[in-house]
């Protein structure tokens, strides 16, 4: 409809616009066409009377140049009054435009040619080319004004008007030159060459431009033009061009030469004139039919729309309505239906496929299959959903339990390794059992990171508080290249025991990245500090680091954590961490080093940190902490027996910094390594962690 709508107005608007430039060609002759014929005909008079004086400077000549140039500026001021009059400007092209300028250039230099003319200080042939160039300009004005009409026809014999009137210039410079000779008595090569080329050009012009007009408008000028007249010139051009020799006067009469060129050109204006007003009747006669046309296409046109526009209503309205149910149905599903069970599949609540459906009536129609297409789709989107979150469902669930089985396995290995550390009495025997003790508390917590992405949170947990500092130490204890990790600690404060157990895990797995990530030869350096907001750990490598755009999607995924990807496994510590976090509102952010590598900031809210105060006047701090540097003292000594006072010497070293906020490192404990171990204090290759599960206390530890 709206295609026929537009396709009615394009053709609407042509036949009216065809109409109006029809009607309008009459108001362009009058208002440019004849201005511009009276100036130019002005003009050609003075360009003659200029020349004829430039070549005998009398003062008969010069008086009457001063005349007819008065004649002349009052046909320029006509003319510019009338192209820049607002009925001129406000209808015309661009071409149009910059032929006026060009042309009212022309006429205001007009001026300062004839002072230059009046005391003789330009040459005649600079004089006669600078008048052609007006004349010319003249023509472009008329041939812009021509080009903006619609109707070929009617363009056509107007240009045809404008060569027969340049036919007639020619005429008038050919008369120019030799009357301007003639006065000075001189005919030389120059002149005759140009007066030899005028001749040829404009018989030329003349015999091409007949042919092309109607019959109606060649007539006028076949009986405004005197054939007596036209053959008389033709023979005293010939003469001139034939007779004469350079530098020699043509042997013509200046009488007769005058009388044959104003007959000639008195009847190519009379019958220009005559054609312009037979063609400005035609225009306007066109015109009249446009309209009528215009009228009664127009009418039938408007009349075909609106029966159209009636019937494209009454059979469309039917298909509107069912589009409009159809459109509230797609909403329905997109907005309602298809968000809310996704939102009860990922709370793990059962969903009724049905239930979840439109019902949509059969139908024979177009609508009515499309509709039963997209009911078909919107089944096929609902039971996707579905099978996707019972695969991840089963995947949670596969993933909870071998990591339950898991760690039920690596408890029990861990308390049978510790049986056998505590009997054994050759050091080097206890090294090795220390290195299988490390590997079974690493193997525990890849198990908790099943745990933990199946959803569910480990069993490792805390009811009394324990030493940041020791929470620390223990995640460095799990992780695999902990030679290389160096512990700075300035604090004495606790951790929330139920967060404990998922800091160590979280702390673990990104001092776990910082050393896989980076060189081997160099160093990772773990730093904890009460902050303004909690407890800050700063884990820092010295690796290549991340881009920009890497770090910064890094840190948006641990800022909001997203649902664990199959496809992601790349990045499992990361997104365990993010999960670990979230679950205690700990912040975890990247940054770069100034080591080049990437700085882990762990920052532990106000709400899990016990100040140090406060771990005074809590009295399951003190016998926990008292407990295990009592143990740790007698193995020392039963140590201090078995390898002659050289291990007691490490520990003793390793426990010395142990709450005080010096550097911790594991190579301060590596002669220390058994006691460590059999005091489950965290912190050196030997002294791998013994966390008890939920429940316990630290004391409770045999």
């Amino acid at each position: 409809m709206l295609s026929l709508i537009g396709l009615y107005a394009f053709a609407t608007s042509i036949t009216a616009r065809d109409a109006i430039n029809l009607a309008r060609a009459s108001t362009e002759k009058n208002a440019t066409g004849e201005p511009t014929g009276a100036f130019v005909a002005q003009l050609d008079s003075e360009r003659m009377l200029a020349v004829v004086y430039l070549s005998d400077p009398s003062g008969a000549n010069l008086a009457k140049l001063e005349l007819q140039e008065a004649k002349t500026s009052a046909a320029a001021a006509a003319l510019r009054t009338a192209l820049t009059s607002p009925t001129t400007m406000n209808n015309a092209s661009v071409a149009e435009e910059q032929a006026i300028t060009s042309l009212l250039a022309d006429a205001a230099r007009l001026p300062s040619l004839r002072s230059q003319i009046a005391a003789q200080i330009i040459t005649r042939a600079r004089a006669f080319a600078t008048y052609n160039t007006t004349v010319g300009d003249a023509d472009l004005v008329l041939n812009a004004v021509i080009r903006q009409q619609t109707n070929a026809q009617l363009v056509a014999q107007a240009l045809a008007f404008v060569r027969m009137g340049r036919s007639e210039d020619m005429l008038l410079q050919e008369n120019t030159l030799l009357l301007a000779d003639l006065a000075g008595r001189s005919f030389p090569a120059a002149d005759l060459q140009q007066f030899t080329e005028l001749v040829g050009a404009r018989r030329q012009l003349l015999s091409q431009t007949l042919p092309d007009l109607d019959p109606v408008y060649r007539t006028y000028y076949q009986h405004d033009v005197s054939p007596q007249a036209t053959a008389e010139l033709v023979t005293l051009e010939n003469a001139a061009v034939r007779g004469t020799r350079p530098g020699s006067l043509p042997a013509i009469q200046p009488l007769a030469w005058e009388k044959a060129v104003g007959a000639v050109a008195d009847g190519l204006s009379a019958a220009g004139a005559q054609s312009a007003d037979a063609l400005t009747v035609q225009a306007r006669s066109a015109a009249r039919g446009t309209y009528l046309r215009l009228v009664v296409a127009g009418g039938a046109g408007l009349l075909a729309v609106i029966l159209s526009t009636v019937m494209s209503l009454l059979i469309g309205r039917r298909q509107v309505r069912e589009l409009a149910e159809l459109r509230e149905s797609a909403l329905d599903l997109a907005s309602v239906r298809l968000p809310d069970v996704v939102a009860r599949l990922a709370a793990g609540q059962p969903v009724d496929i049905p239930a979840g459906l439109p019902d949509i009536p059969h139908s024979s129609n177009e609508v009515g299959q499309v509709r039963q297409a997209f009911a078909a789709v919107q089944q096929t989107a609902v039971e996707a959903a579905v099978s996707q979150a019972k695969l991840r469902h089963g995947i949670s669930d596969i993933f909870r339990n071998l990591a339950r089985r898991s760690q039920s396995l690596l408890h029990r290995q861990l308390a049978v390794l510790d049986a056998m550390e505590r009997r054994a009495g050759d050091p080097h025997e206890l090294e090795d059992l220390f290195r299988v003790d490390h590997l079974a508390t690493r193997m525990r917590r890849h198990a908790e990171s099943l745990i933990i992405l199946s959803g569910e949170a480990p069993a490792r947990g805390w009811r009394h508080p324990v030493p940041l500092v020791d929470v620390v130490r223990a995640a460095v204890a799990e992780v695999e290249d902990y030679t290389r990790i160096k512990v700075t600690a300035t604090t004495q404060a606790a951790l929330a025991g139920p967060a404990v157990g998922d800091v160590i895990h979280m702390v673990a797995e990104l001092a776990e990245n910082a050393t896989i990530y980076s060189p081997p030869h160099t160093p990772v350096s773990i730093t904890g500090s009460i902050v303004g907001q909690g407890f800050a750990v700063e884990i820092e490598d010295r690796g290549l680091g991340l881009s920009t755009e890497h770090r910064a999607e890094i840190n948006a995924r641990l800022e909001n954590p997203p649902t664990f990807d199959l496809s992601g496994s790349d990045q499992l510590g990361l997104f365990v961490a993010g999960q670990l976090a979230k679950r205690h509102h700990i912040k975890i952010s990247l940054r770069n080093s100034p080591y080049g590598g990437t700085t882990a900031i762990v920052l532990i809210p106000h709400n899990l940190v016990i100040a140090e105060p406060d771990r005074a006047r809590d009295p399951s701090a003190g016998p926990t902490q008292s407990a295990v540097l009592m143990k740790a003292r007698r193995i020392v000594r039963d140590e201090s027996k078995l390898a002659g006072g050289v291990a007691g010497a490490g520990i003793a070293g390793g426990l010395a910094g142990v709450g005080t906020g010096r550097e911790l490192s594991p190579a301060s404990a590596q002669s220390g390594t058994a006691a460590l171990a059999a005091a489950n204090w965290p912190g050196s290759e030997a002294s791998l962690p013994r966390w008890p599960e939920a429940g316990t206390t630290l004391s409770d530890w045999p």
